[in-house]
């Protein structure tokens, strides 16, 4: 060591990072409406084939759709349920009943928070 040097390393200290917490997005439901235009088979198949619930399941939102006129079969973002909104209305006729003209109808309402 030289005479006159400091012997103190040059050391940083890493001050701890605060850690924003992640941003919760606001949920939307998309709401299925009920019609007499498509049958159970129809509501049936498209859930299954747009939101992947098993047989069971899709018969429950038939039948709740049926039973009350509406029903949230998907809670999710804005974004998302919009895309499945779009996906509903895209999903066509039922072609079992000739008066069929389309798709099924839905909304996407915010979800209520906790």
């Amino acid at each position: 060591m030289r005479a006159g040097s400091n012997p103190v390393a040059n050391v940083s200290v890493e001050r701890p990072r605060m850690t924003p917490a992640p941003k919760r997005y606001p949920l939307y439901h998309v709401v299925l409406l009920d019609d007499d235009d498509h049958t159970y088979e129809y509501v049936t198949h498209m859930l299954q084939s747009l939101f992947g619930v098993s047989e069971e399941a899709a018969y429950q939102l038939a039948a709740e759709v049926d039973a009350s006129g509406r029903a949230a079969v998907a809670t999710t973002t804005r974004e998302d349920a919009e895309f499945k909104q779009e996906q509903i209305h895209g999903f066509g006729r039922d072609w079992r009943l000739p008066r069929s003209a389309g798709s099924m109808s839905c909304v996407v309402e915010p979800a209520p928070t906790e």
